[in-house]
C-alpha cells in the first residue's frame, strides 16, 4: 500500500492539504475526547475525501485512544471557542454530541461536517506519530459559513497557545498583539470571547515562566 505520509513535510507533493478541525475519540472509560488537530487530506480535486492522515504528539490521549480503538471522528468547524479551549484542555462543559453509526463514538452535533473513520496504520517513532486512516461514513450538519480574518486569528492563537515552551516571550507576546488587534476590528462576540480566553490564559503561563 503507498503510505500517505510521504515526500517533503510529510506531505505527497502539493495534492494534500492540512485541514484544520476537531478529533473526537474514545477513552478507555467510555468518555469522550476531544481534540483540536490538522487532517492531511488529499486535494487532486476529488469531491469525496477517503483517506486522511494525523499527527498527534506522543503521550497524547488522541493518540492513546487511536491505538486502542481504531477508530474516531474528524470535524470540520468554524466553533473557535470550542476549537480554542479545546486545544488547551478548558472545556468548562461538554459540547452536545450524535451517537456515530459507522464507528463506535460520537459526532459534535453543532460541527459543519464530519467524517467518521478508521485507523490503517500507526507509526510512532517520531515526536509526533503519523496515522493513516480511511473515511468509512461521513455528514452534513449545517452549513460552513466560512473563517473570517479574526476566526483565523483566533485558530492561530490558539495553535501559538500550545506552544509556548518553544518560543520566547517577546514573540508570543508580539503574535498575540497582532492577533487581537485583528480579532478587535473584525470579529464579533464569539471571537472576542475565545481571544479573551487565549490572551488570560497566556498571561498566566507567562507570569509563571518569570
Amino acid at each position: 500500500m503507498k503510505r500517505f505520509f510521504s515526500g517533503r513535510n510529510g506531505r505527497k507533493g502539493l495534492d494534500k492539504v492540512i485541514l484544520e478541525g476537531i478529533v473526537t475519540t474514545l477513552c478507555a472509560d467510555s468518555g469522550v475526547n476531544i481534540a483540536p488537530m490538522g487532517a492531511v487530506i488529499d486535494d487532486s480535486g476529488q469531491r469525496a475525501v477517503r483517506r486522511m492522515g494525523l499527527r498527534p504528539y506522543q503521550g497524547t490521549t488522541t493518540l492513546a485512544n487511536l491505538a486502542r480503538t481504531g477508530q474516531g471522528v474528524f470535524h470540520v468547524t468554524d466553533d473557535v471557542e470550542l476549537l480554542a479551549k479545546a486545544a488547551l484542555d478548558r472545556l468548562d462543559a461538554l459540547p452536545e454530541f450524535l451517537p456515530a453509526k459507522a464507528v463506535e463514538g460520537w459526532i459534535l452535533a453543532d460541527a459543519c461536517r464530519w467524517y467518521a473513520f478508521r485507523v490503517e496504520s500507526i507509526e510512532a517513532s517520531g515526536p509526533r506519530a503519523e496515522i493513516e486512516a480511511v473515511v468509512v461514513a461521513e455528514g452534513r450538519i449545517r452549513d460552513f459559513l466560512g473563517l473570517n480574518r479574526a476566526k483565523h486569528a483566533v485558530v492561530e492563537a490558539a495553535i501559538l497557545a500550545t506552544r509556548l515552551a518553544l518560543l520566547p516571550p517577546g514573540e508570543i507576546r508580539e503574535a498575540f498583539g497582532r492577533l487581537a488587534d485583528l480579532v478587535e476590528k473584525t470579529g464579533g462576540a464569539a471571537e472576542r470571547r475565545a481571544m479573551e480566553f487565549l490572551c488570560d490564559y497566556v498571561e498566566r503561563a507567562m507570569e509563571k515562566r518569570s
